[in-house]
C-alpha cells in the first residue's frame, strides 16, 4: 500500500532520539518509521518531501496560550516590542491618529520596564489622546494603563476604594495615577466595547495562522470565559470547529469565576458539554490562584521586600480562598475535569499541590492530568511533590532569563535567596516531574524555538549572559520533549507528540537540525513546514 506522504533524507526525532531518516504517512496517521526501506512505500501519487538534512519532529503544542486576545491585540494598538516610554507613547499616538473613528483606543502589550516602577501615568496618554477613553493592558495582562477620560467614565477618583482583588495605583496626593492592577482593571475594562463575533473569529484564525507558522499544531487555551474585559473565545472556536477552519487541535480551559464558589460547578459541566465540538474540547478548568511578582500580587510564603531590602507586610494575593480550594479541586477532579492552575508564587504553588493531594486522597489517582502553569517561585520542599502527585509542571521558558523586568522589578523584591527558587526547570525534571511547555501569548512570544533556546541556555535569544541560574538549564532533547510529548500529555492528545507508527501525523520540519549546531544558535532555527493530520497547514515562503 503506497503512502500519501513520505519524508526522507534527514534526521527524524523519535521517542528514542534521532533514530530514523524516513517517515511514511497514510491518511492522517504515521504508517512507517525507519530508513531506506520506507522509501519503498512511495507510489505514483505519493508526495515526497526531501528533508535535505533538516530535522523532522512532532508538532509543537502550547500548553498555556490565549490566541483570541492575542489576535485581537494584533489588530488594535499593539505595543509589543516597545522598550521605552517614548516609543510606547509614540505608538499610541500613531494608532489614535490613524483611527479617528474608534470611540475607544484598545490594544495593549506595553512593557513594565519602560516606565518608572512599571506604572505609567494617565498624563502620558492624555497628551496624545485627550478626548477618547484609552484602555491598554500591559504585556502580562495583570495591569492596565488608562487615561483621564477612561477614569472619568468609570467614576474612579480619589475616594474610589480598591477592589478586593486589585489595586488602583495613586500619586502622592492620592489621585488615581493611570495604572490599574489585577481586579481593578475591570473598573474600566467592563465599559470598553466588546469585540463582535466576527472580530473574535477573525482574531482566532489570524492567531492560528501565526501559530502554525511557528510549528504549533495544538494548544490549550488557558481562559475560556469572561474575565477582566477579555472576550470569551468559545463561540469563535465552535464556529471554526463546525466550518472546518479550525485546523489545530485545541483544549479549552473553562474560567473559574474567582468571586464565586462550588455553586458554579454544575454550570461548568453544562459548558463542557455545550462547548466541545470537532477539534475543540473544553475539558479543563482554569483556576487563577494569584497574580504576578512584578506588581507584588504573586502569593508568597514570606513577605515581599521593599526597595531597601526590608520585609513588608505584603505576601501577595490569593484570588481563591486556599481553605476552600481543596474542596473545589476534589469536586472538579471527581467530575473528570482537568485542573489548570495559574500558580506563580511559592504559596500559590503549595496551595495548588495541597488541593491536588486532597483530590488524590479523596478519590485516588484519576487520569485528569492536573497541571500548574508559570511556577516562577517554587519552594524546594515542594519540588518533589509534582512527581509524587502526578502534577505536570507547565513551564513558560522565555521568562527564565535576566532581562529588565526580572532584574529591576522582581529580584530586588524577592531577595537573593528566594530569587534562586525561580523557574526550577532542571530541579523539577531531576525530581521526576513531567514538564509541559507554553508561552502565555500575548504575554510573551509564542515561538517554541525561542522558548527552547532560553530553556537550554537560560539567556535571552541574542543575549550574552549572565546565565540565569545555570543549574536549572534543560538539555535540547528535554526542552523539545516538553513542547511536544509533555504538552500532548497535558492536552490528553495521546496519539500526538511523538513520531511513531500509529500516531497522528502532526509534524514539523525545521530549516536545520538544531542538534548539529551550538546551543547559542537554537533561536536562529525556523520552521519550514507544519502538518496537522498529514495536511500541510504552513509552508515557509
Amino acid at each position: 500500500m503506497h503512502a500519501d506522504l513520505l519524508f526522507t533524507g534527514g534526521p527524524v526525532l523519535t521517542p528514542e532520539g534521532r533514530t530514523a531518516t524516513a517517515v511514511a504517512v497514510t491518511g492522517d496517521r504515521i504508517t512507517a518509521v525507519g530508513h531506506a526501506e520506507v522509501r519503498g512505500l512511495a507510489g505514483p501519487r505519493t508526495e515526497v518531501v526531501d528533508l535535505a538534512g533538516r530535522l523532522l519532529l512532532p508538532g509543537f503544542q502550547d500548553a498555556h496560550v490565549h490566541p483570541v486576545p492575542a489576535g485581537l491585540e494584533l489588530s488594535r494598538c499593539d505595543l509589543t516590542g516597545r522598550t521605552t516610554a517614548g516609543e510606547t507613547v509614540a505608538a499610541v499616538r500613531a494608532y489614535a491618529d490613524a483611527h479617528p473613528e474608534r470611540e475607544w483606543i484598545l490594544g495593549g502589550g506595553w512593557s513594565m520596564e519602560a516606565f518608572p516602577g512599571g506604572t505609567p501615568t494617565k498624563e502620558l496618554l492624555d497628551a496624545v489622546v485627550p478626548d477618547r477613553p484609552v484602555y491598554l493592558p500591559n504585556r502580562d495582562h495583570h495591569g492596565a494603563w488608562v487615561n483621564s477620560r477612561a477614569l472619568e467614565l468609570a467614576g474612579i477618583g480619589r475616594d474610589t476604594p480598591d477592589p478586593a482583588d486589585g489595586r488602583i495605583e495613586r500619586d502622592a496626593s492620592g489621585e488615581p495615577s493611570g495604572t490599574l492592577q489585577e481586579g481593578a482593571m475591570q473598573l474600566v475594562g467592563r465599559l470598553a466595547p466588546p469585540a463582535t463575533p466576527a472580530d473574535r473569529l477573525a482574531a482566532l484564525l489570524h492567531a492560528q495562522r501565526h501559530l502554525h507558522a511557528l510549528g504549533i499544531t495544538a494548544w490549550q487555551d488557558a481562559l475560556v470565559g469572561d474575565f477582566l474585559g477579555m472576550d470569551d473565545p468559545a463561540e469563535a472556536y465552535l464556529t471554526a470547529a463546525e466550518d472546518g477552519s479550525l485546523t489545530a487541535r485545541v483544549v479549552g480551559a473553562l474560567w473559574w469565576d474567582r468571586e464565586r464558589g462550588a455553586e458554579q460547578i454544575p454550570e461548568l459541566v453544562e459548558r463542557r458539554a455545550a462547548s466541545s465540538r470537532g477539534r475543540f474540547r473544553a475539558g479543563a478548568v482554569k483556576l487563577m490562584l494569584d497574580g504576578v511578582a512584578e506588581n507584588h500580587t504573586a502569593a508568597l510564603l514570606e513577605p515581599y521586600l521593599d526597595r531597601c531590602g526590608c520585609a513588608t507586610a505584603n505576601r501577595g494575593t490569593s484570588f481563591i480562598d486556599p481553605a476552600r480550594l481543596p474542596r473545589y479541586v476534589t469536586e472538579l477532579d471527581a467530575l473528570g475535569f482537568q485542573c489548570h492552575f495559574h500558580a506563580l508564587g511559592d504559596r500559590a504553588v503549595r496551595d495548588a499541590l495541597d488541593a491536588i493531594e486532597a483530590a488524590r486522597d479523596a478519590g485516588g489517582t484519576r487520569d485528569t492530568r492536573p497541571h500548574l502553569a508559570h511556577l516562577q517561585v517554587v519552594h524546594p520542599d515542594d519540588v518533589p511533590r509534582f512527581a509524587r502527585l502526578g502534577a505536570t509542571a507547565n513551564i513558560q521558558p522565555l521568562w527564565a532569563a535576566h532581562e529588565p523586568q526580572m532584574d529591576e522589578l522582581t529580584i530586588p523584591f524577592l531577595g537573593p535567596e528566594r530569587a534562586r527558587h525561580q523557574y526550577p526547570f532542571g530541579a523539577l525534571l531531576r525530581s521526576g516531574a513531567r514538564l509541559a511547555a507554553g508561552s502565555d501569548w500575548p504575554v510573551s512570544s509564542p515561538d517554541p524555538l525561542q522558548g527552547i533556546h532560553v530553556a537550554v541556555n537560560r539567556v535571552e535569544p541574542g543575549g550574552t549572559g549572565p546565565v540565569f541560574l545555570p543549574d536549572e538549564r534543560l538539555s535540547l532533547s528535554d526542552a523539545l520533549t516538553a513542547y511536544t510529548a509533555g504538552s500532548a500529555y497535558v492536552n490528553h492528545l495521546d496519539d500526538t507528540g511523538r513520531v511513531a507508527v500509529g500516531a497522528l501525523a502532526d509534524l514539523v520540519v525545521l530549516d536545520r537540525d538544531p542538534f548539529s549546531g551550538p546551543p547559542e544558535a537554537i533561536a536562529e532555527t525556523r520552521v519550514a513546514l507544519t502538518y496537522v493530520g498529514g495536511a500541510c497547514v504552513y509552508a515557509a515562503p
